[in-house]
C-alpha cells in the first residue's frame, strides 16, 4: 500500500498500512492530531500542489492526443488516479477561500445595525468549517489507499481475563461481545456466532463470531488487544464496601478473505465432537453436534457449535482454522518487513492494554490516541457512540501514514541536499 506517486525522485514508503498500528506518542504527532491541522501542514501543502499540477500536465496530454495507445492507456489511468485527489484539493482550496472572505467580511461588521447580518456570517462560517473538516478527512482517505485486507470479513474472538474477587472479567466479555453483535447490527453486517462458552453466573469466558459485509476488517482492525474494566461489582462484599475491581478481556480480528488458500492436511487435524453450550436451542445439550478441530503442528484449536448438523460445525471450524492458518501466514511476512518503527496494531500485540472502561467515572479511554469519550452505555450500544471512536481511531491511522511517509520524503530531500 502506498501513498500515490507524485513524480518525484524518493523513496520506497515506510507506511505500508498493512503494517500499521497507533502509536501516536511523540510530541511531534501531537501537532496532527486532526486532519485539518495536518493539511495546513506546508510539507503537505508541497505534495498536494505537486500531485495537482501532475494532474493538469496528464489532463493536458491527454487533450492534446497525440501519444500511441500504450501511452494513452498510461496517462488515461494515472489520470484516474489523481483526478479524485484534484477535485478535492480544490473543494478545499475553495472552501478556504470562502472562510477567509466571511472572516474578513465578520472583522467589518461591528456596528450595532450590522448585528444580524454578522450572526448570518458566522452562521455560514461553522458550517463552511464543517464542510473543510469533511473535505480534510476526505482528501487523506483518498492520499492513503485502502489496505489490502480493509474489505475483507472478518472472525472476533472474545476471551474473558482473570480476576482476584467477582465475575466482572466474564460479565464485561458478555457485554462487549454484545456491543460487537450490535455494531455490526448498526452497520448492516452479518454477525454469525461460531461458537459460545458461558460462565456459570450470567457472563461469558469466550466467544467467537465471524462477521461479513462492507469493509468489516477496516472498521474492526484496530479493535484487537486487551480491553480493561474497571467496576463496582454488583453483588457480594465488594459491592457493599464499593470497591472498584479492575478487570482484562482480549480482543482478536482476524481478516477472512472470501477465498483462503490454505491447505490442511487431514493428518494433521485431531477432531472432537461433544455436547453443545450455547445460549439455547433444542439441540443443546441433546446431541454431540459441537466440534472442536486441533491443529496438530501449531497447537492451533478452534471449536464451533453454531448449528445442529456436526458436518456443518465442522466445515464452520475447519474455515475458521483455515483463516487462523493464513493469519500466521500474514504475520511471519509481515514480522520480516516490519519496520525500526514498533507499531501497536490489534492482533499483533494482544497483552498490550488499548482501551479502558471505567464505569465509576463513566469514561472510556482509549490508550494509543489519548481519546476520552464519555457514557459507557452509549459506547457499549455499539452504536453511533462507538462508530465515532472508530473513526476517530481510522483517523489518526491515516494522518500517522501521511506524516511518516512525508518524514522519509523530507529526509530523502535533506540528504541529497
Amino acid at each position: 500500500v502506498r501513498l500515490h506517486n507524485c513524480g518525484l525522485q524518493k523513496p520506497e514508503p515506510l507506511l505500508d498500512t498493512d503494517r500499521f498500528t497507533l502509536s501516536f506518542n511523540t510530541q511531534h504527532r501531537k501537532k496532527h492530531q486532526d486532519s485539518k491541522a495536518l493539511w495546513k501542514h506546508e510539507a503537505v501543502q508541497k505534495y498536494l500542489e505537486t500531485l495537482n499540477k501532475e494532474y493538469q500536465q496528464v489532463s493536458h496530454l491527454l487533450r492534446a492526443d497525440s501519444k500511441n495507445d500504450f501511452e494513452q492507456r498510461t496517462l488515461r489511468r494515472r489520470c484516474a488516479d489523481l483526478s479524485p485527489i484534484a477535485v478535492v484539493f480544490q473543494e478545499l482550496k475553495e472552501a478556504e477561500r470562502e472562510v477567509q472572505e466571511l472572516e474578513a467580511m465578520c472583522r467589518e461588521l461591528d456596528s450595532r445595525d450590522e448585528k444580524q447580518l454578522l450572526e448570518l456570517a458566522l452562521e455560514e462560517k461553522k458550517t463552511l468549517d464543517k464542510k473543510v473538516n469533511m473535505l480534510c478527512r476526505k482528501l487523506f482517505q483518498l492520499l492513503v489507499p485502502k489496505e489490502k485486507y480493509d474489505r475483507s470479513h472478518v472472525v472476533l474472538e472474545v476471551t474473558a481475563g482473570r480476576t482476584t474477587g467477582g465475575d466482572i472479567c466474564q460479565q464485561f466479555t458478555k457485554e462487549m461481545f454484545e456491543m460487537y453483535q450490535n455494531y455490526a447490527d448498526y452497520k448492516r453486517w452479518t454477525f454469525d456466532v461460531v461458537n459460545y462458552t458461558p460462565a456459570e453466573i450470567g457472563g461469558l469466558h469466550h466467544a467467537a463470531a465471524h462477521i461479513s459485509g462492507e469493509d468489516v476488517f477496516r472498521h474492526l482492525k484496530y479493535e484487537g488487544g486487551t480491553h480493561r474494566v474497571q467496576r463496582i461489582p454488583e453483588t457480594g462484599l465488594s459491592s457493599r464496601m464499593q470497591r472498584i475491581h479492575t478487570g482484562t478481556m482480549s480482543v482478536i480480528v482476524l481478516p477472512q478473505p472470501e477465498e483462503v488458500d490454505v491447505k490442511v492436511d487431514p493428518k494433521d487435524l485431531r477432531i472432537d465432537t461433544f455436547r453443545a453450550k450455547g445460549a439455547g436451542g433444542q439441540h443443546v445439550n441433546k446431541t454431540d453436534s459441537a466440534v472442536r478441530i486441533v491443529h496438530l503442528p501449531t497447537g492451533l484449536a478452534v471449536e464451533c457449535q453454531q448449528e445442529r448438523s456436526q458436518q456443518l460445525n465442522k466445515e464452520i471450524a475447519l474455515r475458521t482454522l483455515r483463516a487462523k492458518l493464513y493469519q500466521q501466514m500474514i504475520e511471519k511476512q509481515l514480522s520480516q518487513e516490519q519496520s525500526a518503527r514498533k507499531l501497536q496494531l490489534g492482533t499483533r500485540a494482544q497483552s498490550e492494554r488499548i482501551r479502558t472502561y471505567n464505569f465509576t467515572q463513566d469514561r472510556v479511554t482509549d490508550h494509543r490516541i489519548s481519546y476520552d469519550a464519555r457514557n459507557i452505555k452509549e459506547i457499549l450500544s455499539g452504536k453511533e457512540a462507538l462508530d465515532k471512536l472508530i473513526n476517530r481511531l481510522l483517523e489518526f491511522a491515516e494522518i500517522e501514514a501521511v506524516t511518516e511517509y512525508l518524514e522519509n520524503l523530507q529526509a530523502l530531500e535533506g540528504g541529497r541536499g
